[in-house]
């Protein structure tokens, strides 16, 4: 339970015996301020004593481990649950903007064999308090550490957030209402899952959807995604389409780079035609390494070539920056550090 799971209507009921607007008071310390009970000077003394007493206000995850990387520039946290669920957050600080990775579960049960996460399968689900915490935890890190405000978040850390879905936009409609923060600042990343996709274009939040794609025909897909041999390749982008038309926002591709796998001209040509039918944006990741998968990510010189390809056929290209690699942190790296029983303390881990 984290205080993140409780909603206006719940703080209420802690402050029956107080006058109406103490509720504002104390939500805007709590989510918007980021503050503990105890620091909210506009509450009176003996009222924080209270409320810093009441268990329902106290944080959900505890700090197991903190590393950094990029010369501080980058951080990454592992958080235990009070049943033991392990899950690692990154915080990613820019010249002129702050990002946090968030994740949605504990473990991943997609099984993209390239991915540390899907290599360690699934443990569960994360609730609402456990994903806002996350971001409430970097935001308040970022703040004290003299780094740009938080201003991104991305759902690209352990789990699937589609499979998540109702934590994921429940997360979503706190970080923009309580938070304050812009859902057009915020990216939901999914392999594929084609009802959860089609679901959230009639939400009404304009969230960014990034679609982890790495393959442009089934064949392929098949290999590095498994979820494809559910959701097709048609059926992806057939949702992907509606998803543009109903909210208005670009698609981005994630696609990372694997040497001699993804990475040939018949590769880019393919991913050349998926992107400029939907006018999608596509973002380039030289893999990453990770313990159970040997095939390294391309070098430099063939990322370079793969995204020249792109752009000579009209797509708007990026090659994502490598962040936090020597510390675990960097894309598709999350949970390497950790073996299997790791990811549920004292409980067996679900299959992928």
């Amino acid at each position: 339970m984290s205080r993140f799971d409780l909603d206006r209507e719940e703080l209420a009921l802690l402050l029956e015996d107080e006058p109406s607007y103490r509720l504002e008071q104390l939500a805007r310390g709590l989510y918007r301020e980021l503050k503990e009970p105890a620091e909210m000077t506009t509450l009176p003394a003996g009222l924080r004593r209270r409320l810093q007493e009441e268990s329902r206000l106290s944080l959900g995850l505890r700090l197991v481990a903190e590393s950094a990387a990029d010369g501080g520039a980058t951080v990454k946290w592992l958080f235990e649950a009070g049943d033991g669920a392990r899950v690692e957050t990154v915080l990613m600080a820019y010249e002129k903007r702050t990002t946090v990775c968030v994740s949605s579960q504990a473990g991943c049960a997609m099984g993209c064999s390239f991915c540390a996460t899907g290599q360690l399968g699934f443990a569960r689900h994360l609730g609402r308090g456990e994903i806002v915490e996350q971001v409430a935890r970097a935001a308040r890190q970022a703040a004290g550490s003299g780094f740009a405000r938080l201003s991104n978040i991305v759902f690209m850390g352990m789990g699937e957030p589609l499979a998540n879905y109702e934590a994921v936009l429940s997360a979503v409609r706190m970080l923009n209402g309580e938070l304050a923060i812009g859902a057009r600042s915020m990216t939901i990343s999914t392999v594929g899952i084609v009802p959860g996709i089609r679901r959230l274009a009639g939400e009404g939040i304009q969230v960014n959807l990034a679609v982890s794609l790495h393959a442009a025909n089934d064949s392929l897909r098949d290999r590095l995604v498994p979820i494809n041999r559910r959701y097709r390749l048609a059926d992806l982008m057939a949702a992907c389409h509606d998803y543009c038309e109903r909210t208005g926002r670009r698609i981005s591709f994630e696609w990372a780079l694997i040497s001699g796998v993804n990475d040939r001209a018949g590769d880019a040509l393919e991913l050349s035609g998926l992107a400029t039918e939907l006018g999608a944006h596509v973002n380039l990741i030289p893999l990453n390494p990770t313990p159970g998968y040997g095939v390294p990510g391309s070098p430099p010189p063939q990322v370079a070539r793969f995204a020249r390809l792109l752009q000579e056929r009209g797509v708007n290209v990026t090659v994502r920056e490598t962040r936090g690699r020597e510390n675990g942190a960097a894309c598709g790296q999350l949970a390497a550090g950790l073996g299997p029983g790791r990811l549920r303390q004292g409980l067996a881990v679900s299959p992928a």
